[in-house]
C-alpha cells in the first residue's frame, strides 16, 4: 500500500471528513437551529480560541445572529474577544 499525503491524512483523522459543500447541503447539517429565530439555516464551526477554550461558532443565514457556545453555555462577544487576545 503506497504511503502518501492522502493515506497519512486518513490515518490521523478521528472521524471521516464531511463532504465538500457540507455547509450548504441540507442532508449534511446536524439539526442545530438558531437560538434567536429558530431557523435551521445555520453554519457551525468547531474551533479553539487563543486561550484554548473549545467553542462552537453558529451563524444564522436568516437573521444573521452569531453565537459562540462553550461547554459552560453561550459566550458574549466581549468574552470571545478577551479569550482571543495573545498574551
Amino acid at each position: 500500500m503506497p504511503v502518501g499525503p492522502s493515506s497519512t491524512r486518513r490515518s490521523r483523522a478521528a472521524r471521516p471528513a464531511p463532504p465538500l459543500g457540507s455547509l450548504t447541503q441540507a442532508e449534511h447539517r446536524e439539526g442545530t437551529a438558531c437560538g434567536a429565530c429558530g431557523s435551521e439555516r445555520v453554519t457551525q464551526l468547531s474551533m479553539s480560541l487563543t486561550d484554548g477554550t473549545p467553542v462552537r461558532f453558529v451563524s444564522c443565514h436568516v437573521c444573521e445572529e452569531r453565537t459562540w457556545l462553550s461547554s459552560g453555555g453561550p459566550l458574549s462577544v466581549d468574552s470571545v474577544l478577551e479569550r482571543t487576545r495573545k498574551q
